[in-house]
């Protein structure tokens, strides 16, 4: 078969062995109306007849029924050989001889061994959940697709049964490859997730990564890439047991691939804290981050760091969105906003705002597995999310002037923020608020001069927290200059007793962590 290839083939019987029965009767009833004869295995067959469709059982071919606990039921020359016969005058021949029935469509899909895996982690007889003839007759099914289709996902039952109406009761060469593919990625996905579930316990603090990664494309379609000329798609991780934060389009018409880059930044940074509070992020790095009494407060404090920025950006919050919390948000343009939920008059209240786009979600909690991606050499480059946690025995008094117990807090907070802002990253912080953020520069002293710029006055008594050592006096200067008060940085610079006599001739106090927190 080739490419070009546009054979139709006539699905005149079919073959069904499902474990997920979701659409399965509307859609064995309309293989029924296209005059497709069903044979069915067990309890699909029974779904089916409940449902008024005429179908047969299986067994009838076998006349084995269900052997060893139902572990032995499609696993038959008599089902196997109707799926593997080439279509040929032999196959023919060689079925008729053998007095079998050639199937043209196999409906199937696989007992839930991943979702076993979420709902009993620590089950003993996992391996009672591995599917065994289904996964054989879709690979069988597959690979005969020049002749057989076969059908994994329910999610194709509509498109299936539109083609076969269109095309009278018949299937392309297109579609039964395509539906072939999926059959391979997903007999992949579930081995992939077999092996892992399956494999003996590792030791996840030495060796906390899969030995191999099974993706799957998901749903979610992205309007473009990072521009509109480019193309661009979502993926998620199966069988490898890295996690996916689940989450809903409350409002909007689609989400961008940006959309994905800032939202996954804002949540990440509003799980620092564990009071109510907002991050706005533009270009996947935080420009404005607060924490307050009320999810309003935290907002309010949040939007008014940077002004110039927050245009266009998104923000999460980490608690649910209350119509009253809208108000924090008045003559802000806002492309996406996120949060646990959002309770229905905040939802009529933003529905007035065309532009916005609204989605439910939960930040992740501080113990939850996360980790973070990227590409490289046409290789992808795996990480554990940054969560170490600053306690006081990190903290190292190196200069003659010591903080207050206020703005001790202050320094945790900034510290917070400064490991979700990107190279060589400056946050100066009031309290519990942002008041400067500068990243993304070249050079230190670049992003400290431009975290000044944006706070402006509020720079003076601020509290300054640098993600990486400072090579150089130069940024502490410009700090000095502008009223910061104290600073919170690594160290660990060649030239740190220069770093420390200029915080000193300012009267600033200067703590270092003996460890950074920098982000490409």
């Amino acid at each position: 078969m080739t490419p070009e290839s546009n054979r139709q083939v006539r699905i005149a019987r079919a073959l069904l062995s499902v474990d997920d029965k979701a659409g399965l009767a509307d859609f064995a009833r309309a293989l029924s109306l296209h005059r497709i004869e069903l044979w069915a295995t067990g309890g699909t067959q029974r779904s089916i007849a409940a449902a008024g469709t005429p179908v047969r059982a299986a067994e009838e071919l076998t006349g084995i029924g269900s052997w060893f606990g139902g572990r032995v039921k499609t696993l038959h020359p008599a089902i196997l050989g109707g799926v593997l016969a080439p279509r040929t005058e032999e196959g023919a021949r060689e079925l008729a001889d053998r007095k079998l029935l050639s199937f043209d469509l196999v409906v199937v899909n696989f007992y839930p061994f991943e979702r076993h895996l979420i709902e009993h982690p620590d089950a003993k007889d996992r391996e009672e959940f591995v599917d065994i003839g289904g996964v054989t007759l879709a690979r069988a099914a597959a690979k005969n697709h020049q002749d057989v289709a076969v059908v994994v996902d329910p999610a194709d039952y509509p498109g299936i049964t539109s083609e076969l109406g269109t095309h009278s009761g018949a299937l392309s060469d297109a579609t039964r490859l395509r539906l072939a593919l999926k059959a391979f990625e997903r007999t992949a996905a579930y081995d992939a997730a077999i092996a892992r579930g399956l494999g003996p316990a590792t030791d996840r603090s030495s060796d906390p990564f899969p030995a191999e990664i099974t993706f799957r494309r998901q749903p979610l379609k992205l309007r473009y890439g990072e521009n509109p000329h480019q193309r661009a798609s979502v993926y998620s991780a199966v069988g490898s047991g890295l996690p996916s934060t689940p989450f809903a389009l409350v409002k909007g018409d689609s989400l961008s691939f940006t959309n994905l880059l800032d939202l996954d930044t804002a949540l990440a940074t509003v799980a620092e804290f564990p009071g109510p509070s907002a991050a706005v992020v533009k270009h996947a790095t935080p420009c404005g981050v607060a924490s307050g009494a009320t999810v309003k407060e935290a907002l309010e404090r949040a939007v008014a760091s940077d002004p110039v920025a927050r245009y266009g950006c998104a923000i999460a919050i980490n608690r649910p969105f209350g119509a009253g919390d809208a108000d924090a948000l008045a003559g802000i343009f806002v492309d996406l906003l996120s949060a646990p939920s959002f309770d229905e008059a905040s939802r009529e209240r933003l529905a007035l705002r065309p532009k916005i786009k609204l989605v439910r979600i939960e930040p992740p909690t501080p113990q939850a597995e996360r980790w973070e991606a990227h590409s490289g050499l046409g290789r992808l480059l795996l990480q554990e999310v940054d969560r170490r946690e600053l306690v006081p025995l990190d903290l190292r008094l190196v200069t003659g002037t010591a903080v207050t117990p206020e703005e001790l807090c202050s320094l945790d907070f900034a510290w917070r923020v400064v490991r979700h802002a990107k190279s060589n990253a400056i946050v100066l912080a009031h309290g519990s608020r942002t008041v400067g953020i500068g990243s993304g520069q070249p050079t230190r002293a670049r992003s400290v001069a431009l975290a000044c710029e944006v706070a402006g006055p509020r720079a003076k008594g601020a509290i300054l927290a640098s993600d990486a050592f400072f090579p150089f006096a130069d940024g502490v200067e410009i700090a000095g200059k502008a009223g910061v008060r104290a600073i919170i940085q690594p160290g660990g610079s060649l030239r740190d007793p220069e770093v420390i006599a200029m915080a000193d001739k300012f009267g600033m106090s200067m703590y270092f962590t003996g460890w950074r927190v920098f982000r490409h």
